[in-house]
């Protein structure tokens, strides 16, 4: 079974930086031969992480909030369509090995609630979640995709 790696960030759109950095860890994500799983919409994080990816000829997986996909990134590989909104965010956690977070904001915030609440680990690039998600898990800091992936694979073994 393949490794899969959830990004998790901003739906909004992105700033030239922040666009680079989604992208540029998709791509490594995929170089590294694992699944990339998203929140799917084609929008923000998810949108800008499935790109890169995809140019890197990755598998993409989207865990879409809605119950059709018209809301889908178009470098998705699967969109998997689930009408449960914002509770998908538990399905993307629990469906991932390695969880990574790039800065967001409540979405986000969840998504590292319930990874930490799984008892797993998350990485978060460039951003603090707080104090009160720190005390409630294992977060680790990477300043960069590239810690981000090596980070990964410590956590996840391979």
């Amino acid at each position: 079974m393949r490794t899969v790696i959830g990004v998790m960030g901003s739906g909004h759109p992105l700033d030239a930086a922040g666009e680079a950095q989604a992208r540029a860890l998709g791509r490594l994500i995929a170089q590294a031969g694992y699944v990339l799983l998203t929140g799917g919409r084609a929008s923000g994080v998810m949108d800008a992480c499935s790109a890169g990816a995809k140019e890197a000829g990755g598998l993409v997986v989207g865990v879409l909030p809605d119950a059709d996909a018209s809301s889908a990134s178009r470098h998705l590989d699967v969109a998997i369509r689930t009408g449960m909104g914002d509770a998908r965010n538990v399905i993307n956690v629990l469906s991932s090995d390695a969880v990574i977070a790039l800065p967001g904001g409540a979405g986000t915030l969840s998504e590292v609630a319930h990874t930490l609440k799984a008892g797993k680990p998350v990485i978060v690039v460039g951003w603090d979640p707080g104090p009160a998600l720190r005390a409630a898990g294992r977060i680790l800091d990477a300043s960069t995709p590239e810690e981000a992936i090596a980070l990964a694979r410590e956590v996840i073994g391979r």
